[in-house]
């Protein structure tokens, strides 16, 4: 009889895994179909306000650039001037030395003769203390502002310190030792100014700065990674900010855009009280509120994503690392997702209701645990003598090749639109890493996304941890 219940159970499992399947595929495919349109239309129409007028414009709209800064002396003041170089008529920066313990804050002062001034500081966001803000004598940095506050031992504390500091209706946040191209606010900020429809974020592609030159804070020439974790990792980031993105941007699905590189209309980030800093997924988080407000009062809104890759960014480079990132990504997933469990299916909410948040909930959440549940089944079939070898083949082999035209498609379109590797080697290079990624690197964010589960459910201290950068030739902690 339990022979018999077991074979049930495998059986019934075994047709929801086909069900899921083809479901998740078919999503994919329609998927596929409209980042291809959108990349076309992106193309067709990035002309439709010339850029170079823009540039030449006083009438554009104003952005502050929110970069927060924990122990960066070692490269900060690189860092800074790569900022202050980019390319744009209206805008500031502002550097948010968040309790910084080494000597952060002196090299700023030191290196942009910066002084400290009476600023009318308005806690719109309720943050740590702001110890006091500094400006520059030298007119050559006078769009630099730095911010001095106690430590909210979170990146999300900080950025609303510099949200409340601004002084433009826009603000792009990213992380300080991340490496902008010189057109960066342009591109992001142009979709606010050319759009009727009221547009609260944009977001573009990032890109993975190990083993790339990088010359005083300005990057020199891009590389495909040396090392084997940020090769994967380059792969990731290119199917899902070039082929996942691109689709949700297009039937404006987005709910998410990078903390490392996106840009938001400040009022309505305001209104829902900015950055959430008990988030680990505070740039997810921040965007479903803002759909939330923006459905709750009725408006209509966009969320735009650029097919370009505009910022560069070290990441984990041992296993360790990374494991404990992706863990916290994951956490913040499903952290987001129990937040907001009453916007499911409510048609208040529009969309985000009824196709957004139910894909992430069934095709980001339940995947490592589909995945888990069916290796069980699998190991239990194959031990009672349940499994038909010749249809496990064929199914996976299926599969297999699906994952691989996708991914093959994402790094076609990527070096066909951007040429973004030095030579045909490091393409081949990609492409040999997206044939071993399912078996390598695919079970460790499986792993971590289950470990993430455990940790949120069963109410442990929420913590960053301690990440290792190699930073510009010199190796540095920072927040991970």
């Amino acid at each position: 009889m339990i022979h018999n219940i077991t074979y049930q159970l495998i059986h019934s499992y075994e047709i929801f895994i086909f069900i899921f399947s083809v479901t998740y595929i078919l999503i994919y495919v329609i998927l596929s179909f409209l980042s291809y349109y959108a990349i076309s239309k992106h193309l067709r129409y990035q002309k439709f306000i010339s850029e170079d007028i823009l540039t030449r414009s006083n009438h554009v709209l104003g952005v502050s650039v929110v970069a927060p800064a924990f122990n960066e002396g070692v490269n900060i003041v690189y860092n800074v001037k790569s900022l202050l170089s980019l390319t744009y008529p209206k805008y500031e920066i502002i550097i948010i030395n968040d309790g910084s313990t080494d000597d952060t804050l002196t090299k700023l002062i030191t290196e942009f003769e910066l002084v400290k001034i009476d600023f009318y500081y308005q806690e719109k966001i309720v943050t740590r203390p702001v110890n006091g803000h500094y400006k520059s004598t030298n007119p050559i940095y006078s769009k630099l502002m730095v911010v001095d506050k106690e430590n909210g031992k979170s990146k999300a504390d900080a950025s609303n310190a510099g949200i409340n500091s601004a002084q433009y209706p826009l603000f792009l946040c990213t992380d300080v030792d991340c490496i902008l191209k010189r057109d960066t606010i342009l591109k992001l900020a142009k979709p606010f100014m050319e759009n009727e429809t009221k547009v609260i974020a944009t977001g573009a592609g990032i890109r993975i700065s190990n083993s790339c030159e990088v010359e005083e804070g300005f990057l020199h020439k891009v590389h495909f990674p040396k090392d084997w974790y940020p090769r994967f990792q380059e792969l990731e980031y290119v199917r899902s900010f070039l082929f996942g993105r691109m689709a949700w941007s297009q039937i404006n699905g987005l709910l998410l855009v990078s903390g490392g590189l996106g840009m938001f209309d400040k009022e309505i980030a305001i209104k829902v009280g900015g950055y959430w800093h008990k988030s680990l997924g505070e740039d997810m988080e921040l965007i479903t509120r803002m759909r939330k407000h923006m459905h709750e009062n009725k408006q209509k809104f966009l969320i735009k994503y650029i097919p370009e890759s505009l910022c560069w960014t070290e990441v984990p480079e041992t296993r360790e690392v990374l494991l404990r990132q992706r863990t916290r990504w994951a956490r913040g997933l499903v952290q987001t997702l129990y937040l907001h469990r009453k916007m499911f299916f409510n048609p208040k909410y529009g969309k985000t209701a009824f196709l957004i948040l139910p894909f992430f909930f069934m095709f980001e959440f339940l995947v490592p645990i589909i995945e888990f549940f069916g290796i069980i089944a699998l190991t239990t079939s194959f031990i009672m003598g349940f499994t038909n070898i010749e249809y496990l083949v064929t199914v996976s082999i299926f599969v297999y090749i699906f994952y691989l035209l996708i991914t093959l498609i994402s790094i076609l379109i990527d070096d066909l639109l951007y040429k973004s590797y030095a030579n045909h080697k490091e393409l081949i290079l990609l492409i040999l890493m997206a044939a071993i990624e399912p078996f390598v690197y695919h079970p460790l964010n499986v792993f971590a996304s289950l470990k993430g589960y455990w940790l949120f459910f069963r109410q442990t201290e929420q913590k960053w941890g301690i990440m290792i950068r190699k930073g510009y030739g010199t190796i540095q902690k920072q927040t991970s």
